[in-house]
């Protein structure tokens, strides 16, 4: 019998973080997988990163992760979502190749010492009273271990659906794991099902691409790891066409065909990643629906039609994908669909991704409710850290929603569980002008270093940025001009008699801070990357103290009453749903309100304020 410290199962995104990051903490681990060619397959779309999801990464890239590294590797269109508005919801997102993303994954696992990769499928686990000690093999053979993490992904007791055609799988042409979620009854865990889909995939050279508009990578790309400066392969456009009336009738004619529609799917799938049958029943009034064709890789002519995600027939995913200009005379390589998979509630889980009740096991990824690559690798990270700690002898590692946006993810999940499978948005963070992508190493890597599971190369970069950001911050901060000086800078100021430091102006003039800080100071002396980052945080720097001020009043209020007669139409800010919500149920608490489905904590903060603002008034009266 084989023995490990920590023993992985499931090779695939939150897997082989949670292998990584649990070989990087010392313990001795073990990767079990299906196929060892499979380590780092990317199922779905060929992208990394996004909103809320770049976030994501940039954290498991500030704990030395696999996924912004491999990403950066594979990249081959980076672009920055939300350009045009501040740095706390800007998301970076690369568009990958798919065989280079995957090679950079196994290369990556390759090098990390303490950890073995084994091919097998995991049908049972190894337990002594409520203690799992070990994972039993199909071919009987044992492997124990101190901690298991279960990362199954969409394959306990996966189905995969096209049309009125099911067939059994964990993904294309790979079989599910039936006798390891038989097995996982006798834990008597609460669990359900969920679905998620993906979109026909493309021949390329069958496209009209003269027709369609192109959309450019970034002409400054922002990567996804702290550790590059610049792609390291070549940069391409993708393609951006629509739907049309014909492709809605195409659809709306056939709906009954739908694997969903047709009443075969039972699972809920996810709401802010509708499939082309959810867009024409939902958004019955809209005429067109954007498509963006995404080549999947650089010597690859599949291309991924990235919002078109169904279940129908594969003869009407054929004609509807024809109906599209540019796409007349498009080849489908592969039929999209649905699976359904089972998952467990994660209201089961401890915050460190521990499994109430039974010492040793920890689950992460989509068997917990998630949607996303990133979302899966994030609960990875946080499961093998925990899994190695607990074997070790050593802490919980835990993260918390005023740390990080893997806080926000994790006390989501196990407070207030999932109906449909969670996706990570900036807007589920009430702190996330603090909680920025720009700032993640800052945030965590200090943790990171101190738990030990940081490498050389990675600590030494770090430390270098922050005692930069360290030095000309204090330099700044040393130097104040009144409004009379800044005037005769050639800057529009406000004649106030308040003294400003040069950090300070960087944000509160305006003027780019590029051209404040040439008038200012010796910019050149400062290097741009260091400049930009001082700028950030200037931007933010009097938002800090009021957000966590904000946070500390939700919490210490959760039980204010909400007036009977607030409107919460007037409130500025809230969603359309969370407003038409609201008004439906109509909480007589904070707390009440907490309770929605789909309520946010900065949502609960706008109608907390709104109440405070309302007293003060009746008072000031």
């Amino acid at each position: 019998m084989k023995h490990f410290d920590v023993v992985v199962v499931g090779g695939g995104h939150a897997g082989c973080e949670a292998a990584a990051a649990s070989a990087r903490m010392g313990a001795k681990t073990a990767l079990l997988t299906l196929q060892k060619a499979g380590l780092g397959m990317m199922s779905c779309n060929p992208a990394i990163g996004g909103l809320g999801k770049g976030h994501l990464v940039r954290e498991i890239d500030a704990f030395d992760g696999l996924m912004g590294v491999a990403g950066d590797k594979a990249g081959i269109q980076f672009r920055l979502l939300n350009r045009s508005k501040g740095p706390a919801v800007q998301g970076p997102r690369t568009q990958a190749d798919r065989k280079l993303y995957k090679s950079a994954i196994q290369d990556l696992i390759a090098a990390q010492p303490n950890l073995t990769v084994i091919e097998g499928e995991v049908v049972d686990f190894i337990r002594h009273g409520q203690a799992v000690t070990g994972a039993v093999l199909a071919d009987g053979s044992e492997i124990q271990a101190r901690a298991i993490v279960l990362t199954a992904g969409t394959f306990l007791n996966g189905v995969i659906h096209v049309g009125d055609k099911r067939t059994s799988g964990g993904r294309v042409g790979e079989l599910p794991s039936i006798r390891l979620a038989d097995r996982l009854v006798a834990f008597n865990l609460p669990r359900g099902r969920l679905k998620t889909g993906t979109p026909p995939r493309l021949d390329g050279s069958t496209i009209n691409w003269a027709h369609l508009e192109l959309q450019h990578a970034d002409e400054q790309p922002t990567m996804l790891s702290f550790l590059n400066d610049q792609p390291q392969a070549r940069q391409i456009g993708c393609g951006i066409t629509e739907t049309n009336q014909r492709t809605h009738d195409i659809v709306r004619e056939n709906l009954e065909r739908s694997a969903m529609y047709g009443g075969h799917v039972v699972g809920v799938g996810p709401r802010y990643c509708p499939s082309i049958e959810d867009k024409i029943v939902r958004f019955a009034d809209k005429t067109s629906h954007q498509v963006f064709l995404e080549p999947e890789g650089l010597d690859d002519t599949t291309v991924y039609p990235n919002g078109i995600s169904t279940s129908l027939p594969a003869e009407v995913q054929t004609a509807y994908v024809r109906s599209i200009r540019g796409l007349e005379n498009t080849v489908i390589l592969q039929p999209g669909y649905a699976i359904e998979y089972d998952f467990f509630d994660p209201r089961c889980l401890t915050p460190s991704l521990a499994v109430k009740g039974f010492d040793g096991l920890f689950f992460a990824g989509q068997i917990n409710g998630t949607t996303g690559y990133e979302e899966a690798a994030a609960q990875g990270l946080v499961a093998g850290l925990n899994a190695a700690a607990m074997a070790l002898g050593r802490a919980e590692v835990l993260f918390t929603r005023t740390s990080s946006y893997i806080g926000v993810m994790v006390d989501d999940l196990i407070s207030r569980g999932v109906t449909e499978p969670y996706r990570m948005f900036t807007s589920r963070a009430e702190y996330r002008l603090i909680l920025r992508a720009d700032n993640a190493d800052q945030r965590l890597t200090p943790q990171a270093i101190a738990l030990g599971c940081v490498g050389e190369a990675r600590r030494r970069r770090f430390e270098e940025k922050a005692e930069l950001l360290a030095r000309y911050k204090s330099e700044l901060e040393e130097k104040t001009y009144t409004s009379n000086q800044l005037a005769g800078f050639g800057f529009k100021v406000r004649q106030d008699g308040a003294r400003r430091t040069a950090f300070g102006a960087l944000s509160q003039l305006d003027t780019p801070y590029q051209e404040v800080a040439l008038r200012l100071f010796d910019f050149p002396q400062m290097p741009e990357a260091v400049l930009a980052q001082l700028w950030r945080e200037s931007l933010y720097s009097n938002y800090a103290d009021r957000q966590s001020a904000e946070a500390e009043n939700l919490k210490r209020d959760e039980d204010l009453r909400i007036p009977a007669d607030f409107d919460y139409a007037v409130l500025p800010g809230l969603s359309g749903e969370l407003r038409a919500k609201l008004t439906q149920h109509r909480p007589s608490t904070i707390a009440q309100a907490g309770r929605i489905e789909g309520m946010t904590p900065a949502a609960l903060v706008l109608v907390l304020s709104r109440i405070r603002s309302r007293q003060t008034q009746r008072v000031a009266r």
